[in-house]
């Protein structure tokens, strides 16, 4: 947010007159003449505010840069972290989501279409459930669910279900899946989950996230639904920038 305090300083710079050019100027007098300038060319606030715009736009691409390169190796080569699509891939897009999320299963459809369409992206899954008990219990069968070799399976089976994720609507998925449920129920307390789950919380905040989904693709980080042609075209400029 631009602050109209920031503002006033700017514009006091670009009224202050050359070293040896006119007499030193007071504060009230460079105030005044902001003021009659302001009255004689009001675009130029409008100028201003775009400078500042465009200074903190640039601030934050910075300071997004940084903590990518500070967490691209957790991000991307976590090995708590499942991998769908191409393990070799040549690009890696990171989703953050949430079963309960509405915006999480409307974009399992995108998602899936980009793995359909180009075998050579890794899909890195961070569960982040932050929508309540049920997000947790399905976040952790879920991360379970790959002592089994059933994480793939059964994560779409989450998305794709109906109503709330709890834990009968979540159990009664994993039977359908063919999971073994006793297991599962074990294997939800390994310390692999638990640290999962921790890092995703951590991540999203170094990230500067405060819902799902939200994906890191290359350099951007992109908070929210997006439909398949933009993840395309996001997959391509980081594709074409490691080149």
């Amino acid at each position: 947010m631009i602050r109209p305090k920031r503002i006033l300083p700017l514009l006091c710079l670009t009224f202050l007159p050359l070293p040896g050019l006119a007499k030193e100027l007071t504060e009230a007098e460079i105030k005044q003449l902001v003021y009659e300038a302001i009255l004689e060319r009001p675009e130029i606030i409008m100028q201003a505010v775009e400078m500042l715009q465009l200074d903190q736009d640039a601030a934050k691409a910075e300071a997004a840069r940084v903590v990518l390169d500070n967490n691209r190796a957790t991000l991307e080569r976590d090995p708590n972290a499942p991998v769908l699509g191409n393990p070799e891939g040549d690009v890696t897009v990171v989703e953050f989501f949430d079963y309960n999320c509405p915006y999480c299963r409307r974009a399992m459809a995108p998602v899936q279409g980009l793995l359909k369409d180009d075998d050579n992206v890794r899909l890195v899954y961070r569960e982040w459930p932050i929508l309540g008990e049920g997000s947790v219990f399905a976040a952790r069968a879920a991360l379970a669910s790959r002592k089994q070799g059933k994480y793939e399976e059964f994560h779409w089976a989450l998305m794709g279900m109906e109503g709330r994720a709890t834990e009968a609507s979540v159990i009664r998925i994993a039977r359908e899946t063919g999971l073994d449920v006793e297991q599962l129920r074990r294997d939800m307390d390994a310390p692999e989950v638990e640290e999962h789950i921790a890092t995703s919380m951590a991540l999203s905040r170094k990230l500067g996230f405060n819902g799902t989904p939200s994906f890191v693709i290359g350099e951007n980080l992109i908070p929210g639904f997006v439909e398949q042609p933009q993840l395309q075209e996001l997959v391509k400029q980081a594709r074409e920038a490691a080149d």
